[in-house]
C-alpha cells in the first residue's frame, strides 16, 4: 500500500482549529517555502514520497439551491458542508474513504469524519443513490446521523469533484501548528467520486498555490516574520466555491 495513503487512514478524525489561508505564485511560494525550512519538517506520511506529498480528492455535496455555497460567499459565521473524501483516483480495497463534515463557528474551524466501507460499486451508482450509499456504508457516528438528516432535509446532491496534490509540513517546535501547499487544483463537474467516464477537469487558480496554516491557539512569532518578510496577505476561499465558479454551476451575485 502507498504509505501516504494508508497512513491517512489513521489521521484525527476531529479537531476544531483556526485556519489561515494564502495564495501564492509560483515564485513567491518558492521563496516562502525556503524561508519556511527552518522551522518545518514534511509531515512523517509525505517524508519518503516522491515529491513529498500527497493525492487529495473530495466529492462535495450541496442543497438543490447551493447553502453551502451561498453560506460561504454570505460569511455567514456558523456554516457546515459535507463531502467525501479518498487519496487515490481510482477506487481499491485499500483506500481510506470517509464522509467529513467541516464548518466554522466564529473564527473556529471543526472537522469531523467517519471512514466509510469500500463496497460502494462507482461503475453502476446513479446520481440519485450517491448520497444513500454514502450513509448506508459509512460508520456509526454523528457525522453519518447529520448527513442522513441533511440528506432529507436539505436534499442534499454531489455537486462537484475536487482534486489537488499536497505538500503537508509540521513546525519543528509544535506538532499542533501545520502548513499545507496545496497545488494542481482541478475541478470536475460530476457526481461520482470514482468514474470510467466523467466530463473533463478544470483547473482553477492555474499556476498558483493555496497554503493553509492551521493552529490550535496563536501564530508562532516566527511565522510573522515570514508573513512580513514575504508581505503575505490573508484570503477567504474555498476550493469547492471556487471549483464550482470555475464550472460555471454558482457564483457570487452581489
Amino acid at each position: 500500500m502507498n504509505k501516504s495513503i494508508g497512513s491517512k487512514a489513521s489521521s484525527p478524525l476531529h479537531f476544531a482549529r483556526y485556519e489561515f489561508k494564502y495564495i501564492l505564485s509560483a515564485e513567491k511560494r518558492e521563496a516562502v517555502e525556503n524561508d519556511l525550512f527552518f522551522f518545518l519538517d514534511y509531515d512523517p506520511f509525505v517524508e519518503s514520497q516522491p515529491g513529498h506529498r500527497y493525492f487529495v480528492r473530495s466529492l462535495y455535496f450541496d442543497s438543490p439551491t447551493f447553502t453551502a455555497f451561498h453560506d460561504k460567499i454570505d460569511g455567514v459565521k456558523s456554516r457546515y458542508k459535507f463531502r467525501a473524501r479518498t487519496y487515490s483516483d481510482s477506487p481499491a480495497e485499500d483506500v481510506p474513504l470517509f464522509l467529513e463534515i467541516k464548518g466554522r463557528h466564529n473564527n473556529l474551524v471543526y472537522k469531523h469524519r467517519t471512514p466509510v466501507g469500500q463496497t460502494i460499486d462507482w461503475r453502476t451508482i446513479s446520481h440519485a443513490q450517491v448520497g444513500y450509499e454514502l450513509q448506508k456504508h459509512a460508520s456509526p457516528s454523528t457525522v453519518a446521523d447529520q448527513f442522513r438528516y441533511d440528506l432529507l432535509r436539505k436534499s442534499l446532491r454531489p455537486v462537484a469533484l475536487i482534486d489537488y496534490q499536497r505538500r503537508p509540513y509540521i513546525s519543528k517546535y509544535d506538532p499542533n501548528f501545520r502548513i499545507t501547499f496545496d497545488e494542481q487544483l482541478r475541478a470536475t463537474h460530476t457526481s461520482q467520486l470514482f468514474s470510467n467516464w466523467s466530463p473533463a477537469p478544470r483547473r482553477i487558480l492555474a499556476g498558483y498555490t493555496v497554503v493553509e496554516v492551521k493552529f490550535r491557539h496563536h501564530l508562532p512569532a516566527w511565522f510573522h516574520q515570514v508573513i512580513q518578510a514575504h508581505e503575505l496577505r490573508r484570503v477567504s476561499i474555498s476550493k469547492i466555491v471556487a471549483g464550482m465558479e470555475c464550472l460555471n454551476l454558482a457564483h457570487d451575485e452581489q
